[in-house]
């Protein structure tokens, strides 16, 4: 049978695209349905616009050092809608670079929304195109928690798009959504407040880090109520008014509520049943090592499956599917070795196991390197912020399992880390290491 496509992708986000331009360098005919702004979530109301208030809300930060450094004293004002109005210029550029590589590389893009008319086809408004192989990559939503007074609230999509500063945030949800926007409105100066229900933020992440997170948090003035759950929400002259149960029964008021309680695979409107792809959990689409779904040339990859909710895990299975698919050298992505970072301030990052995890899998076997100290920075300036550097080591060769860190330049830091990490180094190779001083990096090689 002859194809419209030898690919068909749904979805032009990161994963999305990466596939496209990947297949369509080795000569696959390839088409990409999209409907909303190219990049996806992470370019358009993820990573990039968060990472860019990261940044804004660093200025205010510094500024209150400023004098212990020997800066005069000067008033400042922040302007959210010209800071939004930047953000969003930024943005609309990498959309058009997304199109123009497109063009450039004869990647067909369809405008609309697709759904499966079988395994086969796909229907885009009153069109339908036929493909060999089709790939999904619709990406996730925010998940909204079922509560009275929802509809008051708003997810991190809209988050971006608020047409001032709030005075007073509450967040629900301790998760890394919420922690970093806490983050960033507080430096900004929002009066915010998180719920969460669990006993620390960011469950998941090793104990140390998120204890000392939590800390640090509060210590700026950010309130964190623990072990408890969003209720219900109610309209009221002044605002909105938020009932939290559990372990602390009160009522908060706030002028914007942010529902930061997860993220859902964007599954439910393609007609998946036309082609007989399975869904497991949570609505997220089965897969297999090589993202092949339980139809034999369909795929899927990214947020939508079952797997790391990841942008750079997303890329990777992309690529790692077009290899296996139309470059014969079938791939597969390693998740046991994945850093992941929150960019909140302090800012945490992490690779392989957590204590517990490492504890419950090797037992008396493991060994935890873990130093806790105030920053050079600090130092100086009227702050007590700690940083905190930990290694987890197994066995008697102390083979490096774990490594966590909170304070300034934890990613940058993990990430460069997660290299040697991923070639299995021990603890003696951090400690034969000759470090750059005085930096927080050279924390890692003088543990003891």
């Amino acid at each position: 049978m002859t194809y419209d496509y030898d690919l068909f992708i749904m979805g032009a986000g990161s994963a999305g695209a990466a596939a496209a331009k990947k297949a369509a360098s080795l000569g696959v005919r390839v088409a990409v349905a999209e409907q909303e702004s190219l990049g996806g979530t992470c370019l358009n109301r993820g990573c990039i616009p968060k990472k860019l208030i990261v940044y804004a809300a660093d200025f205010a930060l510094h500024n209150k050092f400023a004098t212990d450094y020997g800066w005069s004293k000067s008033s400042s004002h922040f302007d959210w809608t010209q800071f939004i109005h930047s953000v969003n210029k930024h943005i609309d550029s990498i959309n058009r670079s997304y199109q123009e590589k497109f063009e450039e590389k004869g990647i067909t893009l369809i405008r609309g929304h697709a759904t499966f008319v079988d395994a086969h086809t796909i229907a885009i408004d009153e069109r339908k195109i036929t493909a060999d192989k089709i790939l999904i990559a619709v990406g996730a939503r925010p998940f909204v928690p079922d509560i009275p007074g929802i509809e008051y609230a708003i997810t991190s999509r809209e988050m971006f798009h608020l047409p001032y500063l709030p005075k007073r945030l509450a967040i629900i949800g301790g998760g890394y959504i919420g922690v970093e926007f806490s983050s960033m409105m507080n430096a900004l100066g929002c009066r915010v407040t998180v719920i969460d229900t669990s006993e620390t933020i960011l469950e998941g992440f090793d104990d140390d880090i998120r204890k000392s997170l939590q800390e640090s948090l509060s210590q700026r003035g950010i309130k964190i109520i623990n072990n408890s759950t969003a209720t219900h929400i109610k309209h009221y002259e002044e605002g909105l008014l938020l009932t939290v149960s559990g372990k602390y029964k009160k009522t908060i008021a706030a002028d914007t509520i942010l529902v930061a309680t997860g993220r859902a695979p964007n599954t439910e409107k393609l007609d998946l049943d036309n082609a007989q792809v399975k869904m497991g959990e949570k609505n997220a689409i089965e897969v297999d090592e090589y993202s092949r779904t339980s139809q034999e040339n369909i795929f899927a990859v990214g947020d939508c499956t079952n797997r790391l909710q990841l942008t750079p895990v997303a890329k990777s299975e992309a690529v790692a599917f077009v290899n296996t698919v139309f470059g014969d050298k079938p791939q597969t992505v390693n998740y046991g070795d994945v850093p992941s970072a929150v960019f909140a301030r302090p800012e945490i990052a992490s690779i392989g196991m957590t204590e517990n995890q490492a504890r419950e899998k090797f037992g008396d076997s493991v060994k935890c390197y873990c130093d806790k100290f105030q920053p050079l920075m600090h130092q100086l300036a009227s702050s007590d912020e700690q940083a905190i550097v930990k290694v987890v080591v197994e066995g008697e060769s102390e083979r490096v399992i774990g490594v966590h860190m909170l304070g300034e330049h934890a990613a940058d830091i993990i990430q460069c880390l997660g290299v040697a990490f991923r070639k299995g180094i021990t603890k003696l190779d951090l400690d034969d290491a000759i470090a750059i001083h005085p930096t927080t990096a050279e924390e890692f090689l003088t543990l003891d």
